[in-house]
C-alpha cells in the first residue's frame, strides 16, 4: 500500500512540474530502499524523459476512484504505461540521432565537393573562399553595410513603373473583412498578414495593382462570401492621381477553385489539386497581364513583377507559376515542416511515418525543398529563422550562401550553383488605431480618476477592463501582462513561480494572465488543461487571490483595450516562451506604450534591438524573470525611457515600412520575364487571318460558287490545301481551341520506342475525324524523353508524317519543336529559341556533369566495388538543355529523391528523371518539363491548359505524375504501358503518390483496355462533358 502511495505522490509530482522536476524531487536510488519495488524502479529510470501531458486526465480519474484496490492497480497501470512510452521516445531518439548523424555527413561531403569543383578557378588570393574558413574581405558589419548601400531604398521616384504583383495564400478562409480568425488551425495570424500585406502594398508608390490568390470556396460549411470569385481590398495609392487609378488598379482577392467544389479542406488535404491551382491561376495571370496591357503597358502585356507564395503550399504553386511565367519568385515560410517534424520527433509520442500520414510532412518539406530551388529571395521574421530552421533544409546552406554570393559579386564561376537570397523583414502593424499619448498624469498612472463611480457623472470603462480588475484587491498597482495560449512552450507557469516567490514583486505589482477563451478546463485539449490546472494551483500554493487575474474570455477587440489598461497602471508586458519565432504581441504591447520583458530565444532579440525597450531574460532562470520585473516596475526613469523608445522606434514595424524594405529587397532580384513578342505584327496576322477565315467562312457555310457556269469547288479545295501546307511563321497552335497530347512512355526492355505506338497514335488521329466539326480546332502534340532525331525516325518508320503534330515536346521537355513553322532550308527542325532562354535560368550543366558522374558511379556498397560504373553519357539524346545517360547497372541507380537531396546539398537545382523504361537518367533545367511545357504553350501561345487532353498509360517515366493532374483533360489507356520507371522515383519513408495525384477526379477517365478510335472518342467525351471542356 504505501509503495502505491508513493507512485501516487511521485506521478502528481510529475504532471505538475513537468520533466524539469525530476532530478530535483528523484528519491533515493531503488537499491538503497529496503522496500523495493520493479514499478517504481521503472518509474526513477525512464519516466525523465516522458512528456506525456496527456496522462493529467487519467491520472485525474484514478486518485478518485474510491476502490482502494482498483486504485493501486490502475495507478501501476498507469506506471506500466510511462515505461513503454519512455521505451518508444528512446528508440525514436536514436533513429533521429542516427539521422541528424547521417544528414550531417551527408553535409559536409556535400561542401567538400563544392570546394573541390569551385577550387580550380581561384587564384591564390581567393582561395580562403573555402567552405571550411570565414570570408576575410570585411567585417560582417561592414559588409552588410556595403552590400545595403548599394541598394536603391524604394521611394516616390519609382512611382510610374506601375507593378502588377501577385501573393499566394491557398489554405483557409481569407477574405477581407470580418475575418474568422482562429476558426480553426488554417484561418490565423498567416491569414491576417497576407490580406494586409496585399493592402498596404497596393498604396506604395509604384504599385497598380496587387492580386491575392486563394482557394473558391462554395460550401454550405463556410459563408458564401469565400466562393465570390474577387473582392476589391483597396483602390490604391490614397494620394494617387485620378490619372493614376485605373479600372483594374488597387488590391483584389482572387479566388480560384482547386480540388472539391463543395467541400472547405484543411491544408494537408489540399496537396494532391495544387496543379488544378497552378493552372487556374496562369489562366488568370495571362489574361489579367493582357488587360493591364491595354491599360498601362501600350499594348504589351503587365507581367508579374514577382510572385510571392506564403507558406509551404503557395511556395510550390509559386515555383511552379514562376516557372511558367520566367518571372521572380519570393517565398515567406510562416512555420516550416522540417522544423515541426524535429520537434514531433522529439516529443516521442508517434513515429515519422504516423506523423507523415497526419500532416503530410513530407510532401510539405518536399513543397517547401522544391520553393528553396525555385526563390530568388526568401523572407524571414528573424535571424533564428534562418540560421535554426531554415538551415535544416537540403537547399540552403548559411556557409555556402555566403561563399557564393561572394563569388558572384567578383564575378568567379559558380559552376550554375545557387543558393537563394534570405532577408529578414519583420511583419507589418497597423497603428492607426493606436494613440500614443504623453507622459502625462491625465494619461497614465491615474486608473482611479477613471475608474471611480463617484460623482454624478462617471467616465464609462471598456468592459474587459472590469472583467480584469474584479479580481485584484487594488487594481491600482503597476500591472504585469501575460498574453498567450496556454501552452506549455510558453512557459505561463514559471513565469507565474517567478511573480509567487518574489515578495517584492507581489507587493508592489498584480499580474494578469490572458490565456485564450475557456469554458470549461476539462474540455480543453491535454496540454492546455495542464497548463491552466498548473496556474490554479500555483495560485493557491502562493495564496495570490487578489494579485492574479485570470478572466476567462476576451473578443479581439478587446486586446488593445487591455494594453491600455496595463499602460495606465504603469505596467510592463511580459514575454516568457521558452523559444518565441517572433514576437507580434511584443510590437503591439510596445505601440501601446509597455515596456517588455522577453526571452532571449528567437524573434525578441531583433525586437529589442530595433525598439531598445525592455530586458531580455532567460526563460528558464526563475530569478533572472522576477528581477527583471522588478527593476522595471520599480525604476520610473527607466519604465518612461523603455516607453520613450518604444514609440521613438515603432515605425520600423509598421506596414509603411515593411512594404519599402519589401520593394527595396525584390528591386535587388535578378528581374527576369518573357522576352517574346506576345502580339505579332499587325499587318501580317490581320492578312493572315483574314485569308483563313474567309476559307472558314467557305467551308463552313458550304457555298459553292459558280463561275461562267463552272463548279469551282474542286478548285476551293486545292486552294485550301495550298494554303494549309504553306510554312508559317507561326504555328497552327495559336488558331487551335483544342489540343490532345500524346504523352505515353511506351517502351521495349532496352528503351526504343515500342511499334504499338505507332498504331494508337493512328486511332487517336481517326478520333479527330470522327468529329469534323471540331476538326480544324483540334491540334495534337507529342510529349516524350526521346531526341527529336530519334522521335522523327520513329514515326517515319510508321509512315506517320511529322507535320501532323503542331508541337514536339522533346527530351523530357528540354526542347519544343513546331513542324511545319520552325524549320531550316533543308527542311530539319530547330527548337522554339525562346522557349530555349524561357528555360535557361540556374540551369548549370557544366556543374551538374561532373558532380552527377560522381554521385552515380560511387557507391556505398563494398561489395559493388570501385570499378563499378553505374551510367554512360548518352550524346545522342543530349542537348544543350538536357543530359542523357544510359543505365548501365540497374542495381546501382539512386532514386530520384536521394539524387535531388544530394545535388541540393552542393547548390545545383535540376529537374532530374529516370525514363525510358528505366534505361536512361535525364537532366534538365529547374524550369523545364513535359508538364511545364504545356504551361509555355499556353503563356505562349494563348492556348489555354484547361482546353487541352493528355492521354497517359497507366505508369511512365518519373515525371509522369506531374502529367496527370490540372485543368486539363487526362485519358489513361490501360494495359498499353508495360513498365515504366516509376520504381526509381522515390525513397522510403518520402511523401507519396496520393501526395500528387488526385484519387478521385472529374477530369480523369480511362479506356478499358481496348484502343479503338470508338473507345477513345467514348473515353474522351465523358471526360469533356465532366470538366465541361
Amino acid at each position: 500500500m504505501a509503495g502505491n502511495e508513493w507512485i501516487n505522490g511521485y506521478l502528481e509530482a510529475i504532471l505538475d512540474s513537468g520533466a524539469s522536476a525530476i532530478e530535483e524531487n528523484k528519491p533515493p536510488a531503488p537499491r538503497e530502499r529496503s522496500d523495493f519495488n520493479p514499478t517504481k524502479y521503472f518509474v526513477e529510470e525512464v519516466v525523465t524523459g516522458v512528456d506525456e501531458t496527456d496522462l493529467h486526465r487519467t491520472w485525474i480519474k484514478v486518485v478518485a476512484t474510491r476502490n482502494t484496490r482498483e486504485r493501486s492497480s490502475r495507478l501501476e497501470n498507469m506506471c506500466w504505461r510511462i515505461w513503454h512510452l519512455a521505451r518508444k521516445k528512446k528508440q525514436l531518439e536514436m533513429e533521429d540521432l542516427q539521422r541528424v548523424a547521417n544528414r550531417r555527413w551527408e553535409r559536409e561531403q556535400g561542401r567538400k565537393d563544392v570546394t573541390e569543383d569551385m577550387s580550380e578557378d581561384l587564384s591564390e588570393g581567393e582561395k580562403g573562399d573555402s567552405l571550411g574558413e570565414p570570408i576575410t574581405l570585411d567585417s560582417p558589419r561592414k559588409k552588410f553595410q556595403r552590400n545595403f548601400s548599394n541598394i536603391e531604398v524604394w521611394s516616390e521616384c519609382n512611382k510610374e513603373k506601375k507593378l502588377y504583383i501577385v501573393l499566394i495564400s491557398l489554405h483557409g478562409l481569407v477574405r477581407g473583412e470580418n475575418m474568422e480568425l482562429g476558426r480553426d488551425s488554417d484561418t490565423g495570424g498567416q491569414i491576417k498578414y497576407v490580406v494586409e500585406l496585399a493592402r498596404a502594398l497596393a498604396k506604395m508608390p509604384g504599385v497598380y495593382r496587387v492580386d491575392l490568390f486563394t482557394r473558391q470556396i462554395c460550401s454550405s460549411e463556410v459563408d458564401w462570401s469565400y466562393g465570390e470569385p474577387t473582392e476589391m481590398l483597396t483602390t490604391g495609392a490614397e494620394d494617387a492621381d485620378s490619372t493614376d487609378l485605373g479600372e483594374s488598379s488597387g488590391a483584389y482577392i482572387v479566388r480560384i477553385p482547386f480540388g472539391p467544389r463543395d467541400k472547405y479542406l484543411r491544408k494537408e488535404l489540399l496537396w494532391p489539386h495544387i496543379q488544378e491551382f497552378v493552372d487556374g491561376a496562369l489562366a488568370h495571370i495571362v489574361n489579367m497581364s493582357k488587360a493591364l496591357g491595354e491599360q498601362i503597358g501600350a499594348g504589351q502585356p503587365v507581367w508579374p513583377y514577382v510572385i510571392h507564395g506564403h507558406y509551404a503550399d503557395a511556395g510550390d504553386t509559386a515555383a511552379l507559376l514562376s516557372g511558367a511565367l520566367n518571372v521572380p519568385m519570393v517565398l515567406t515560410g510562416h512555420s516550416l515542416g522540417r522544423n515541426k517534424l524535429e520537434q514531433l520527433l522529439k516529443q516521442g509520442r508517434q513515429s515519422k511515418e504516423d506523423i507523415n500520414s497526419t500532416y503530410r510532412i513530407m510532401r510539405r518539406i518536399e513543397a517547401e525543398e522544391l520553393s528553396l530551388d525555385a526563390a530568388e529571395l526568401v523572407i524571414t521574421s528573424t535571424k533564428q529563422e534562418i540560421e535554426e530552421q531554415w538551415g535544416l533544409y537540403d537547399g540552403f546552406d548559411v556557409k555556402l550562401e555566403k561563399v557564393l554570393r561572394a563569388r558572384a559579386r567578383r564575378g568567379v564561376n559558380c559552376h550554375g550553383r545557387f543558393m537563394p537570397r534570405m532577408a529578414v523583414i519583420p511583419p507589418g502593424m497597423d497603428f492607426s488605431s493606436v494613440v500614443v499619448q504623453e507622459d502625462a498624469a491625465e494619461a497614465d498612472g491615474d486608473l482611479a480618476s477613471l475608474t471611480n463611480t463617484e460623482g454624478s457623472s462617471p467616465k464609462a470603462i471598456p468592459s474587459i477592463w472590469a472583467e480584469v480588475m474584479r479580481f485584484l484587491t487594488n487594481p491600482h498597482k503597476p500591472m504585469i501582462l501575460a498574453l498567450s495560449r496556454p501552452d506549455p512552450k510558453k512557459n505561463i507557469t514559471t513565469l507565474l513561480k517567478a511573480f509567487g516567490e518574489c515578495r517584492p514583486l507581489r507587493e508592489l505589482a498584480n499580474l494578469t494572465l490572458i490565456m485564450g477563451n475557456r469554458d470549461d478546463i476539462d474540455e480543453m485539449s491535454g496540454g492546455n488543461a495542464s497548463v491552466l490546472t498548473t496556474v490554479l494551483k500555483l495560485i493557491d500554493k502562493y495564496d495570490l487571490y487578489g494579485q492574479v487575474a485570470f478572466p476567462k474570455h476576451h473578443k479581439q477587440s478587446d486586446v488593445p483595450e487591455i494594453y491600455r489598461l496595463a499602460a495606465k497602471t504603469k505596467g510592463v508586458f511580459i514575454n516568457p516562451a521558452f523559444i518565441e519565432p517572433f514576437g507580434l504581441t511584443l510590437i503591439e504591447a510596445a505601440a501601446h506604450g509597455l515596456p517588455m520583458v522577453a526571452t532571449k530565444n528567437g524573434g525578441p532579440v531583433d525586437i529589442h534591438r530595433a525598439l531598445n525597450n525592455g530586458l531580455l531574460v532567460d526563460p528558464h532562470d526563475q530569478q533572472s524573470i522576477a528581477d527583471a520585473l522588478l527593476k522595471l516596475v520599480s525604476e520610473k526613469n527607466l519604465w518612461h525611457e523603455c516607453r520613450k523608445n518604444g514609440w521613438r522606434n515603432i515605425h520600423l514595424f509598421s506596414w509603411p515600412e515593411h512594404c519599402r524594405t519589401y520593394l527595396t529587397r525584390v528591386a535587388a532580384c535578378r528581374m527576369r520575364h518573357p522576352q517574346w513578342q506576345t502580339d505579332t505584327p499587325a499587318d501580317e496576322l490581320a492578312a493572315e487571318e483574314s485569308m483563313n477565315d474567309s476559307l472558314k467562312d467557305v467551308q463552313d457555310m458550304s457555298l459553292r460558287l459558280s463561275i461562267d457556269g463552272q463548279n469551282m469547288e474542286h478548285k476551293i479545295l486545292i486552294f485550301d490545301k495550298k494554303v494549309t501546307d504553306m510554312p508559317s511563321k507561326y504555328p497552327m497552335l495559336r488558331r487551335r481551341r483544342k489540343l490532345i497530347v500524346i504523352a505515353l512512355d511506351c517502351y521495349d526492355s532496352r528503351g526504343f520506342p515500342d511499334k504499338k505506338m505507332i498504331h494508337i497514335m493512328q486511332e487517336i488521329f481517326k478520333v479527330n475525324k470522327l468529329d469534323p466539326q471540331n476538326a480544324k480546332l483540334t491540334g495534337f502534340a507529342l510529349s516524350t524523353a526521346m531526341p527529336v532525331s530519334e522521335l522523327t525516325e520513329f514515326l517515319k518508320s510508321g509512315s506517320i508524317k511529322i507535320n501532323d503534330f503542331d508541337a514536339l515536346i522533346c527530351g523530357s521537355g528540354s526542347e519544343v519543336y513546331y513542324p511545319g513553322t520552325y524549320t531550316e532550308e533543308n527542311g530539319k527542325l530547330y527548337p522554339d529559341p525562346d522557349y530555349a532562354s524561357h528555360i535557361d535560368y540556374r540551369w548549370g550543366s557544366d556543374g551538374l556533369k561532373k558532380t552527377i558522374w560522381k554521385l552515380m558511379n560511387s557507391s556505398d556498397d563494398v561489395k559493388s566495388g570501385p570499378s563499378s560504373i553505374a551510367i554512360e553519357h548518352d550524346a545522342k539524346s543530349s542537348n544543350s538543355h538536357c543530359l542523357s545517360y544510359l543505365i548501365k547497372d540497374l542495381s546501382l541507380a539512386k532514386k530520384v529523391d536521394d539524387m535531388r537531396q544530394k545535388l541540393r546539398m552542393r547548390g545545383l537545382r535540376c529537374h532530374l528523371m529516370y525514363c525510358r523504361n528505366s534505361t536512361r537518367m535525364q537532366v534538365v533545367p529547374l524550369l523545364a518539363s513535359r508538364s511545364q511545357a504545356l504551361r509555355y504553350l499556353f503563356v505562349r501561345w494563348r492556348l489555354n491548359v484547361a482546353n487541352m487532353c493528355v492521354v497517359l498509360g497507366e505508369t511512365g517515366d518519373t515525371d509522369y505524375e506531374e502529367l496527370i493532374a490540372g485543368t486539363h483533360r487526362t485519358l489513361i489507356m490501360k494495359g498499353v504501358v508495360e513498365k515504366g520507371s516509376e520504381e526509381l522515383l522515390r525513397s522510403s519513408g518520402g511523401y507519396l503518390r496520393d501526395d500528387i495525384v488526385p484519387v478521385d477526379s472529374p477530369l480523369i477517365a480511362y479506356t478499358s483496355g481496348g484502343v479503338k478510335a470508338e473507345e477513345v472518342a467514348k473515353a474522351l467525351t465523358q471526360v469533356s462533358k465532366a470538366g465541361g471542356m
